[in-house]
């Protein structure tokens, strides 16, 4: 139940941040350090985040570590437990590999997903 009063909690909050073009990286993106290689409109280390809203708009399926899942059950998959390859050769570190973080992670999932509308 606290994880689920938290997820909801922190979807709001990025949700309320507004346009993040405007309001700059959400405050849970910096807490969990994304902002170090990501930015939401450019290039940093790795993609943008809105090139990565634009490339996966309207799909329905990712695959992680050869599945598929959901779109946004493989981009969680892919952001919790880290990977290489999607975009070039830099790896993408794990941000949550035991899972203890999903709610904040979904969260951000969520809010990158629906930057290209």
């Amino acid at each position: 139940m606290k994880a689920t009063i938290i997820s909801i909690v922190a979807a709001l909050g990025l949700m309320l941040g507004g346009s993040a073009l405007a309001g700059g990286m959400p405050a849970l993106a910096k807490k969990n350090g994304c902002d170090s290689c990501h930015d939401i409109d450019t290039r940093v280390v790795g993609p943008s985040w809105m090139e990565v809203s634009k490339k996966y708009k309207g799909v329905k399926a990712y695959s992680f570590d050869g599945k598929d899942y959901s779109l946004e059950e493989g981009m969680l998959m892919k952001v919790s437990k880290g990977g290489v390859g999607k975009w070039a050769s830099m790896p993408m570190p794990a941000n949550d590999p035991n899972g203890t973080n999903q709610g904040e992670m979904k969260a951000l999932v969520k809010f990158i997903l629906g930057l290209a509308k």
